[in-house]
């Protein structure tokens, strides 16, 4: 056998069918295969990447396969092979990606060329020179026409003085004029030669577009994968007809991708594994994933931590590489829809009302119910106020929490009294508390007891919903916290964490969470947090302190939880 395959002594009873990728909990064998697969990675503090196994069973052997996300040139046999190997160096991928390189490399020349240099300092000096020279022009205008209006009003002013007055006058305009012309040429030429050298560049860089575009489609269409049925397509074919055949029901924002895969899609863990497999005839039997080493800067990865597959670049790829095994050799579980997945949890569909009037209410949001009808489900704070209300208002929803947070929410009754509130958040008069716990390896960091967490975030396009640090073009978090120290918390209050007080200053999705988790935030991901640390009965995040002012009354309104946190 391929030396990719390792023997996996297992005595346990196997799964009865293949793991849904997007939503699982690694089971005893698959466990098994990591530990191995573990044992031979170098330490914790190398640079992260991305691991998985698949355990596979062949002419009654059983074993594991073994994957990184991504390419490297000296895979040593000990992992499947790539999809499509693009880093032969005499391939055609490299030979054109060399054919990039050395357009980088005049664009680069041109941009250092003394000339070129020396002429945009110029340009610039000219335009400072030119709003310097008119501004003094604009200024002597101004002051002369103050003394003319002065010799006008003593009285004195003989035809000829009036003459000389105006005549002056038009000297002093006709005078601006030469100069904005005389500047306005002095800068075109000079802009000329400006110009000269970026068409130069503009030209290189829509070639290297050109090639750049057509060397990425070539290389999709070279990333052939095959399903279980033995049937092949290229990666290009295979995202065109997901998002054919997907589109309705999948975000807008992610159906702008269904012209072309993104770029690193084929190259994850799972369709690797599971090309390998299928093409080898390795019956797959339950897989998994897992990042070891070193977080990246934007997204939030735990070292030893368990991962799904990405939806962006995977969830194209692994739908037609699965399929419909139910009914086939293979069994799948059925892939869920992830909002009612995450909805399968008891939730209580139970809202407390801590204080209600004509004109809002203030309730305590129990964790994983939504705020607002979400695609899927219909279950929300907003639909059961709705029914408890039973139409004598309307619920308006003035602000959300996430569904697996719980705490406290203010839902106006009326436009006016929503608008108000929400110009409130707006003007970020509201003051928001929340308390997570966090584990107690949070003190072994050594960080201040207080402090300021300024992380900007946006989406992670490929791996929604989660959110990652962007420093160009995410937008401005701000959170600040307050770390009390070891408390008892759970079911008996049997089990020790940090508490941790957060202020949020603004109202990023996840931001708390993701604060808390990245590495130049808390380092420490929120005790129960699925999407950026380690699963368990609950978020452990409590909006526990709501302050406003009522817009009818306009007195100030403060609300706690804090007593009832566990």
């Amino acid at each position: 056998m391929h030396n990719c395959f390792h023997p996996l002594q297992y005595k346990g009873s196997l799964p009865s069918g293949l793991n849904n990728p997007f939503d699982y909990d690694p089971d005893e064998v698959s466990l098994l295969a990591c530990k191995a697969l573990q044992a031979s990675l170098p330490s914790a503090n190398v640079e992260g990447k991305m691991y998985g196994v698949l355990v596979v069973e062949k002419e009654g052997e059983l074993g594991y396969l073994a994957a990184y996300s991504g390419q490297i040139a000296d895979n040593n046999g000990a992992f499947v092979p790539a999809v499509f190997d693009y880093l032969q160096p005499d391939g055609y991928f490299k030979q054109h990606e060399q054919e990039i390189s050395q357009i980088n490399a005049k664009i680069k020349a041109i941009e250092t060329q003394r000339n070129f240099i020396k002429a945009k300092d110029t340009l610039i000096k000219a335009q400072q020179e030119a709003d310097k020279a008119i501004e003094e022009q604009k200024q002597a205008m101004k002051i002369s026409k103050a003394l003319r209006d002065q010799v006008r009003k003593a009285g004195y002013v003989t035809i000829d003085d009036e003459r000389a007055l105006i005549k002056e006058s038009q000297f002093l305009k006709a005078e601006l004029h030469r100069k904005k012309l005389y500047y306005r040429d002095k800068i075109a030429a000079i802009q000329q030669v400006v110009n000269s050298y970026q068409e130069e560049i503009r030209l290189l860089q829509c070639e290297r577009k050109l090639k750049s575009d057509r060397l990425q489609a070539w290389l999709f269409s070279q990333f052939k994968f095959t399903n279980y049925k033995g049937e092949e397509k290229n990666l290009c074919a295979i995202f065109r007809d997901y998002y054919i055949n997907e589109g309705e029901n999948t975000d807008k924002k992610d159906r702008s991708y269904r012209q072309q895969p993104p770029s690193g899609a084929g190259e994850c863990c799972e369709p690797k594994l599971l090309q390998y497999a299928f093409t080898q005839g390795y019956k797959p039997i339950a897989m998994a994933m897992f990042w070891w080493g070193a977080s990246p800067n934007q997204e939030i990865r735990q070292h030893g931590q368990f991962y799904p597959a990405c939806n962006g670049k995977c969830k194209p790829i692994l739908s037609w590489m699965l399929g419909n095994l139910l009914e086939e050799k293979y069994k799948i579980k059925e892939l869920p829809n992830e909002e009612i997945h995450r909805h399968r949890q008891d939730v209580s569909t139970e809202i407390s009302i801590l204080f209600e009037d004509n004109y809002l209410a203030v309730i305590d949001k129990p964790a994983g119910l939504l705020s607002v009808p979400g695609k899927k489900l219909a279950t929300s704070v907003y639909a059961l106020l709705k029914q408890k209300w039973q139409g004598r208002c309307e619920p308006y929803m003035v602000h959300r929490l996430d569904m697996d947070t719980s705490g406290l929410m203010v839902v106006a009754k009326q436009a006016h009294v929503y608008h108000d509130l929400q110009q409130q958040f707006i003007n970020r008069t509201v003051n928001k508390r929340y308390t997570a716990f966090l584990p107690l390896s949070l003190l072994d960091k050594n960080l201040p007891p207080k402090g300021k967490i300024i992380l900007p975030l946006t989406a992670d396009l490929f791996d929604r919903p989660r959110q990652k640090v962007d420093k160009e073009v995410g937008k401005i978090a701000i959170t600040t916290y307050e770390i009390v120290g070891k408390t008892h918390y759970g079911e008996g209050l049997k089990q020790q964490a940090v508490r941790v007080l957060l202020y949020p200053h603004t109202g990023r999705t996840h931001q708390l969470r993701v604060h808390c988790a990245h590495s130049e935030g808390l380092g420490t991901p929120i005790i129960g947090d699925n999407l950026y640390g380690n699963k368990a009965n609950r978020l452990h995040l409590y909006a526990d302190r709501l302050r406003f002012v009522h817009p009818i009354t306009h007195k100030e309104m403060t609300f706690s939880l804090q007593s009832s946190i566990k």
